[in-house]
């Protein structure tokens, strides 16, 4: 079976506004409806699981009655870290399922990353996106003292990231550290490598007023926002 957690923990305070930035629209329509479509479209049959804070989830429910054409969900409250998030949302996840863990502010994922996540978790047991960094890096060991990297080494990270449940399930039991950046980093700790695929440079994270910016350019080229044209 195939399983995706959406987070959707965001308060939008990076976006200056008042409602969550998982609520705002786009083309009318709210940016976690558009990431809930691109999974369904992907696989109309996959169990989906919508982490929300518990003050939003009377917001959402509000939303969802005046919003055609949601994918069926299950709705679990999230905790005061994505960490916890994923931990609640866990307990709705059986054994050897394909699980993939995406942020809810990301709508623009491409159908063929979702693909290339899921077979290769399917195979190596785990999967993360990532796209090579093209602006130059340096390493600062200090706030005077820095030197230039190499940025062939390093690849920027994404979501759809993808497990077998007997991986992530045992790997969230794990008590929670400040280091755990994502999914990866959680299952990396417990011990399990994991394998990274090319993602799609489309695929941002919107938390900034210039994110949005960058989404309505975006989603002026989509024809069908209910589509995987992406």
């Amino acid at each position: 079976m195939k399983t995706v957690i959406i987070v959707a923990g965001g308060r939008g305070k990076r976006m200056g506004q008042d409602i969550p930035k998982q609520f705002l629209k786009l083309n009318g329509i709210p940016v976690l409806v558009l990431t809930m479509l691109r999974f369904y479209d992907y696989d109309s049959k996959i169990k989906m699981i919508l982490a929300l804070p518990a003050e939003e989830i009377k917001t959402w429910e509000t939303l969802r009655s005046r919003t055609a054409g949601i994918p069926p969900h299950i709705i679990v409250e999230g905790g005061r870290e994505r960490f916890f998030s994923v931990k609640n949302s866990l307990a709705h996840v059986g054994k050897d399922e394909i699980v993939a863990v995406h942020d809810g502010v990301r709508p623009f994922v491409s159908m063929e990353t979702v693909r290339r996540c899921f077979d290769k978790a399917e195979q190596s047991g785990a999967a993360i996106p990532v796209i090579a960094v093209t602006e130059s890096l340096r390493y600062f060991e200090n706030e005077n003292r820095s030197h230039s990297v190499s940025r062939e080494k390093y690849r920027t990270v994404q979501t759809p990231q993808v497990f077998n449940s007997d991986i992530l399930i045992p790997a969230y039991a794990q008590p929670y550290s400040k280091d755990f950046t994502d999914d990866a980093s959680v299952v990396e700790k417990f011990g399990y490598p994991v394998t990274p695929v090319e993602g799609n440079i489309e695929n941002i994270k919107l938390t900034t007023p210039f994110d949005m910016e960058i989404a309505k350019i975006i989603i002026k080229n989509i024809k069908n926002t209910n589509s995987s044209e992406i």
